[in-house]
């Protein structure tokens, strides 16, 4: 029981940090998010409100998590056909 008490507290940061990485995976790769991004860094640079420079860099960024997203999306639906 005493090892218990001492085991929780840790268990506990475990649990915490999971959840943490599990939110930042899905915002760092979820298609309709990157999507919207890709748009509104469009339209940011239509509006001259960013340089050509800063837009080739965010859109190359995003573009490469669409690709790793995509590639995550595959490997889950692969999982689900074995």
């Amino acid at each position: 029981m005493l090892h218990k008490l001492f085991t929780l507290p840790f268990k506990a940061v475990i649990k915490v940090g999971e959840i943490i990485k599990e939110e930042a995976d899905r915002e760092l790769y979820d298609l309709d998010f990157i999507q919207q991004q890709l748009i509104q860094l469009q339209t940011l640079l239509e509006m001259d409100e960013i340089t050509e420079e800063y837009y080739q860099e965010r859109e190359e960024e995003l573009l490469l998590r669409y690709e790793v997203a995509k590639e995550k999306e595959q490997e889950k639906l692969d999982e689900l056909e074995e």
